[in-house]
Parts: C-alpha cells; sequence; structure tokens
C-alpha cells in the first residue's frame, strides 16, 4: 500500500522527485570525492610496489600491532596532522591511508590534501584488505 502512494507521488509530483534524485546523486558523488581517491587493494600493491606510494595507517596503536599492512606507518587518526613534518620525505609519493573499515581514512586523506600532499585511501581499509585474502604483519 505505500509503495503505490509512493509510485502515485512520484508520477504525479515528477519535477520535485526529479530534482530529489538528482540532488541525491550529488551528494553521493560528493561525499565519495571528498577523501580524494579510492584505491582497490590491488591498486595500493601496485602502488607501493612501484615505490610511489606510502602506506599511513591511521587505526590505535593496539590496532597496528595486531596486524597492519607490510610496511605501513602507524599515525593514529588523532595525530596525523600534528604529525605532517614527519610525512614531508614522502611528499613526491601518494600516502595511501588506511584505517579498520574506511570510514575515518576519507577524512585524515582530505585534511592531507588541503596540507599539500597527494593522498589516497584504501577502499574499505584493513577489512577490504582481510576479505581479499592479503597478509598483514604483528
Amino acid at each position: 500500500m505505500m509503495v503505490d502512494h509512493l509510485i502515485a507521488f512520484a508520477t504525479n509530483h515528477y519535477l520535485i522527485t526529479g530534482a530529489f534524485v538528482i540532488l541525491l546523486a550529488l551528494l553521493i558523488a560528493t561525499e565519495l570525492n571528498k577523501g580524494g581517491k579510492s584505491l582497490s587493494t590491488g591498486e595500493l600493491t601496485a602502488l607501493v610496489n612501484r615505490d610511489e606510494a606510502v602506506v599511513i595507517d591511521v587505526r590505535a596503536k593496539k590496532e597496528y600491532a595486531a596486524g597492519h599492512i607490510v610496511g605501513a606507518l602507524n599515525f593514529p587518526q588523532d595525530k596525523v596532522m600534528s604529525r605532517t613534518a614527519e610525512l614531508e620525505k614522502y611528499k613526491p609519493k601518494t600516502l595511501i591511508i588506511v584505517d579498520a573499515a574506511g570510514q575515518h581514512a576519507g577524512h585524515v586523506a582530505r585534511e592531507l590534501l588541503k596540507a599539500g600532499f597527494n593522498a589516497a585511501k584504501l577502499s574499505g581499509g584493513v577489512s577490504s584488505w582481510r576479505g581479499d585474502n592479503l597478509p598483514l604483519v604483528k
């Protein structure tokens, strides 16, 4: 019954419905692009293997110690922007931000982009890394 009302509303008010769909699509596109480029695990691996990127793990030290991507540097999320001087030597490379599941990496990447770094995020974080059966080191 509810769906019938929704369909009737959409057909009777197609301009409003169309505007809503367009605004929703624009909002989603904006949110997806906010944190810079989103990389897959394969893209991350290729960039690191070509020595074109450095992985920055923004999880807490305890989570990082429990298992992290080989070669990843640990900069806890709340400390990254206060430690940018330590990242200066990596400025020619892409900083790939990794968190637990992708929820915080976009914000950190966005802040690093504003600070003049080339930053991207791993889509899905360490969860997607594990999901692709890729190794973590302790």
